[in-house]
């Protein structure tokens, strides 16, 4: 182990960026960051967010809203069963611990995917791709050339068209939290600093993003350039330094663990995944690894047959997800306590299924979604949609916010787009450094206008943004 060393007294920082005056109640100080958060908008939007298939009457699909309820969940386990651990061994002598955990892993993993665009990460490719060919596009060039001309607020540093042409929900998430979700003031939701650590799977920002490197913490970025000071302050108040939180692999163990069953068995219930022939071929693939796990399943499967079970394909697909679930936390549970020692010095920075006796079982469930669910014909429709639509969305505003250069009145048709942007977004930017609503529209810089945008546009719902993009397009009146 190296000299650098994580101290769980501030791992779990319990101060906020703005002191709490709410009086000392049952609850601690992670279960009151959940509080804050399951009432909030940005939450309940998730409900009208595709998980993978597009969104239908028929509920029982997942959407990133119950995703994240179940991720929430394994998160919440994951707390308790490796808090315990820990303290039993004497690694952790921390009041508490185990609950304390808990409580930050079931709201960190409820609130992993709040910043997140509509159509998912397909929405944040369309974005990526539309701003790389925006920046090399004539317009603006002319823009920065002309329009903007002798204005250094039009200048775009290069960090800051990175955070556009990598657009990460991740990022956003950040910004979300800590500025957008606004109650009272500047500071957004104000979580603690260790839950927001925690939510900072990539600690890094986005020029120093490397997609292909094998360190995982460096395949996205984690914050965009308005939020560095904010970041710096997180990662000092709770002693990371250049590493993610310990707490960082479990959350997102839980959401690899939930997304990789879960989206095959809602493929199962959908009649594009032919369960039969893909059960046999995990069989014969896993079952000498798991002989008592797969003995006990088939003893379902016959259980089910002699009751003439309905839907006995989705059953038993319900069952094989249940199971593999439970290996796949097992075998992330161990090797995050076999390599503590590891992960608390920041010396791996692998996600802990690939480090695990159960990679096998996510590799054959990612290479069944990608088979059967990735490329159905309803999924590949929804992504065309999405590209069309947040297309089209970028082109209207980014023309029109760019140009506006008065707030106040709605003649000209830059003017009626700003004013389509939530109000909210808008109050945001108007705060100067000291938290007062004194910035005009005249001062925001080109930076400050395209985050507007993306803040507007990542921030609807799928539905929403169809919905709009039919009436501005003229095909829905």
């Amino acid at each position: 182990m190296g000299d650098f060393v994580m101290d769980w007294s501030l791992l779990l920082n319990e101060n906020r960026r703005r002191e709490s005056k709410a009086a000392k109640d049952h609850r601690n100080e992670f279960e009151k960051d959940y509080d804050r958060i399951i009432n909030s908008s940005s939450l309940r939007r998730l409900q009208d967010k595709a998980q993978v298939f597009p969104l239908q009457e028929n509920d029982f699909i997942r959407t990133r809203l119950t995703h994240s309820l179940e991720v929430s969940s394994l998160g919440r386990s994951f707390g308790y069963d490796i808090g315990q651990k820990l303290v039993e061994t004497g690694q952790v002598n921390i009041e508490d611990f185990p609950r304390k955990i808990a409580s930050i892993l079931s709201v960190t993993c409820l609130v992993h995917d709040i910043g997140n665009p509509p159509f998912g990460h397909f929405g944040e490719d369309v974005i990526q791709k539309w701003f790389d060919k925006w920046f090399s596009s004539d317009e603006f060039k002319n823009l920065d050339q002309e329009y903007f001309k002798n204005n250094r607020r039009a200048l775009l540093n290069d960090q800051q068209k990175n955070d556009f042409i990598n657009f990460e929900g991740n990022a956003q998430a950040l910004r979300i939290l800590t500025r957008l979700q606004f109650l009272n003031d500047e500071y957004g939701i104000n979580f603690t600093y260790a839950t927001l650590a925690v939510l900072l799977k990539y600690p890094r920002n986005s020029l120093e993003k490397e997609k292909d490197s094998e360190l995982k913490s460096y395949t996205k970025f984690g914050y965009f350039s308005s939020e560095k000071d904010i970041f710096e302050d997180i990662k000092t108040k709770v002693g990371i330094g250049k590493y993610r939180h310990p707490l960082t692999y479990l959350m997102e163990s839980a959401d690899d663990i939930a997304y990789s069953a879960a989206d095959v068995e809602d493929g199962v219930k959908k009649g594009i995944v032919p369960w039969e022939i893909v059960y046999a071929d995990v069989k014969e693939a896993l079952y000498e690894s798991y002989k008592a796990g797969f003995d006990y399943l088939e003893s379902l499967r016959k259980k089910a047959q002699e009751n003439n079970v309905p839907d006995i394909d989705l059953v038993n697909a319900q069952n094989f997800r249940v199971w593999a679930q439970g290996e796949m936390f097992k075998a992330c549970s161990e090797a995050f306590i076999n390599n503590y020692e590891l992960i608390i010095s920041g010396e791996i920075d692998k996600e802990l299924l690939k480090i695990s006796t159960a990679t096998d079982i996510k590799d054959k469930l990612d290479e069944i979604a990608r088979k059967y669910c990735y490329s159905s014909k309803e999924v590949l429709q929804l992504e065309l949609v999405g590209d069309s639509v947040l297309s089209g969305l970028l082109d209207m505003f980014v023309h029109a916010v760019i140009l506006v250069n008065k707030e106040e009145g709605a003649k000209k048709k830059e003017n009626k787009l700003f004013h389509l942007i939530s109000e909210n977004f808008r109050y945001v930017q108007k705060l100067d450094a000291s938290g007062k609503p004194t910035r005009t529209i005249q001062d925001l810089s080109m930076y400050d206008r395209l985050l507007l945008i993306t803040d507007f546009i990542s921030g609807m719902t799928d539905s929403y943004a169809v919905d709009l993009y039919q009436r501005l397009s003229g095909l829905k009146l």
